[in-house]
């Protein structure tokens, strides 16, 4: 009975110092302890989606419990410092777009998107579009830059700004085009909608999952995408690179940063989790559903996308005397 005793005592004592490693191991993202997933946004918004629909699927694939928390405001950098503060033990990513690589060009900022993280993945792309309202006589984008030349300084073109992506985007395409065209900025995509719709400004760039049910009840009209390609959901509208301006490209992306030096391991494993997920039919329709496109790019290579948007952005915002309002 003593022998026994004894036996399970040190079987007790073995698994408990099993736990304690396997917890305790910083390499490892699945310890025990949740995986936070830390949006810079509010609820509702397309980072938020993307984080519950994929996150539900790693949790779900993995017996990994899944912690969405939303940190919004003062551009997105209070999330974006949040994460670089947070321990390196792989249980913390941000999911970070643009905006991580614009505000630290543009204000002071306690993170760099180069230095104080270590790069996830890049999961999805949500693609721009320029649209007019249906009574307006531009059919085309070449016939919007036309018009703009005709009446430099006359012509109006809406956007969610100031520095955002979307204001970039405006100052690369009119650099592009060699156009003079007013940019006016609104709080939200949907304002800008609203302020075409009233036919209050001539022409928009926003997010085609914005912009895509008042195309189809044929209130706006669709011109030309930013993207590098023709988008899915819309195969017969033209780029705006396609349509006599090479070069131009402009989209927003969300991916997955986790503070700087997680260790490998833990990196390693992240990447496969969300690799795999994206990959799952279910999950792909739903992200498709909300105008999110998968564009899976992991480890060095979504690094070193960040870094060629680093030097792409200060080179714009530089040119363009882009500042913060």
């Amino acid at each position: 009975m003593k022998i026994l005793r004894r036996g399970f005592l040190a079987l007790a004592a073995l698994s408990a110092v099993a736990a304690f490693v396997a917890f305790s191991d910083p390499a490892l993202p699945q310890t025990g302890r949740p995986l936070r997933i830390i949006i810079p946004f509010p609820p509702g918004g397309s980072a938020d989606v993307l984080a519950r629909i994929v996150g539900n699927q790693v949790g779900a694939a993995n017996g990994q419990t899944i912690v969405v928390e939303n940190h919004p405001g003062a551009g997105a950098s209070i999330a974006y410092e949040l994460t670089a503060r947070a321990a390196p033990d792989g249980n913390t990513i941000v999911v970070a777009s643009n905006s991580v690589v614009i505000n630290p060009i543009l204000r002071k900022t306690n993170y760099d998107s180069v230095t104080s993280y270590e790069p996830v993945c890049n999961l999805v792309t949500s693609p721009l579009i320029f649209v007019v309202n249906s009574a307006s006589p531009y059919k085309t984008i070449g016939e919007l830059v036309a018009a703009a030349h005709a009446k430099p300084g006359v012509l109006t073109l809406a956007a969610l700004g100031p520095a955002t992506t979307q204001h970039i985007a405006v100052e690369q395409f009119r650099r592009a085009t060699k156009t003079d065209m007013i940019f006016v900025t609104f709080p939200g995509g949907a304002p800008a909608i609203n302020a075409l719709l009233g036919q209050h400004v001539d022409a928009a760039v926003v997010n085609y999952s914005e912009a895509v049910e008042q195309i189809k009840s044929g209130k706006l009209r669709a011109l030309a995408t930013a993207s590098s390609k023709r988008i899915a959901p819309a195969p017969d509208l033209p780029t705006v690179a396609e349509s006599g301006y090479p070069g131009y490209e402009s989209e927003v992306w969300l991916g997955l940063l986790a503070p700087a030096k997680t260790p490998a391991n833990s990196i390693a494993q992240m990447e496969a989790w969300f690799s795999a997920a994206m990959k799952v039919p279910e999950v792909e329709a739903k992200l498709l559903a909300v105008g999110l496109y998968p564009a899976v790019v992991c480890g060095k290579d979504f690094g070193a996308f960040i870094q060629t948007k680093n030097e792409e952005y200060k080179r714009i915002i530089r040119d363009a005397n882009i500042k913060v309002e």
